[in-house]
């Protein structure tokens, strides 16, 4: 056996991102469009590595598409880049951002007093599974201080009354302003508001089970139970002013029946809960997800 052995985590974290850009265009369908991106990345030098479209309709739709190019000399060459593209995307009307690979983006997670979510996250994050950084995690509860801390990260403590919920949605902003790239809300039982949640368009994730909006209220699993549902499941989604409204990001199910308890069912819950949140964070920070209207294309 070699002497020398290197863990899957460890050639992930040395991989050279440094000349990779990822490119997500929208804008309404017309030939042309993958030509004419494919010809300015040819003409700047830049190599394509992967490329995905899709069309909501050829005759007048909305067309999107996630492009993954090197360039050499990327950082010093972006800022140029973006003005010259410009020219192309003002012929087409696109929408489009472009982000540089190597810039990680950083997490806010928010969690009250259920762990399994917060879990998932955190163990693709040790192990190089979740391509950003976790740079905080802020709850309305001490509860998982020791488990957050025994990782490194800084765990705030923020508690939230109905009598102070303003005030420490206040210490909430000024904990992630300029910090933070996208919040994760990994079962945070409260709401946000609509002030908050405007800063982070698009930018904050939910989870929560797809007995919504059957089951509204307390003690879902429960009344799942009550009911003999036979599919169980949750959804990951982006928040928006309408509570649990927002554009779907990703969802799952297991099929379940009438030999498993509300215990059981809770367990059945928790594991998809955890499984599409970390789904939909990990395509978030990977730049797969466009949205459009209250839904969202995710190219993966």
């Amino acid at each position: 056996m070699s002497q020398h052995s290197y863990q899957p985590q460890e050639i992930k974290r040395r991989e050279d991102k440094s000349i990779r850009a990822r490119m997500l265009i929208s804008c309404p369908d017309r030939a042309g469009i993958v030509a004419a991106v494919s010809q300015f990345l040819y003409e700047q030098g830049a190599n394509i590595v992967q490329s995905d479209q899709y069309t909501m309709d050829p005759e007048g739709g909305m067309f999107f598409m996630r492009i993954e190019f090197d360039l050499q000399d990327l950082e010093k060459r972006l800022s140029s880049l973006q003005e010259d593209f410009t020219r192309v995307s003002d012929r087409f009307s696109m929408r489009w951002s472009i982000f540089r690979a190597v810039r990680r983006k950083r997490i806010a997670i928010f969690v009250s007093k259920e762990d399994h979510c917060l879990l998932e996250l955190l163990w693709q994050w040790q192990a190089g599974d979740l391509d950003a950084d976790i740079s905080m995690v802020i709850s309305n509860h001490n509860d998982m201080r020791g488990l957050v801390e025994s990782f490194g990260i800084p765990y705030h403590h923020v508690p939230v009354t109905a009598e102070t919920k303003l005030e420490a949605e206040a210490k909430q902003r000024e904990l992630t302003a300029g910090k933070i790239d996208v919040i994760v809300l990994a079962r945070y039982m409260q709401i946000i508001s609509p002030k908050f949640i405007e800063q982070y368009h698009n930018r904050i994730i939910n989870i929560h089970h797809s007995f919504l909006p059957a089951f509204v209220g307390g003690k879902p699993y429960q009344q799942a139970y009550d009911r003999g549902v036979k599919l169980i499941g949750a959804t990951a989604h982006y928040v928006t002013d309408e509570l649990d409204g927002g554009p779907i990001i990703e969802q799952d199910i297991q099929r379940v029946s009438h030999r498993d308890n509300v215990n059981e069912l809770k367990r059945i819950g928790r594991h998809i809960e955890r499984i599409v949140l970390a789904r939909a964070v990990k395509w978030h920070v990977e730049d797969r997800l466009l949205v459009y209207q209250n839904k969202t294309v995710a190219f993966v």
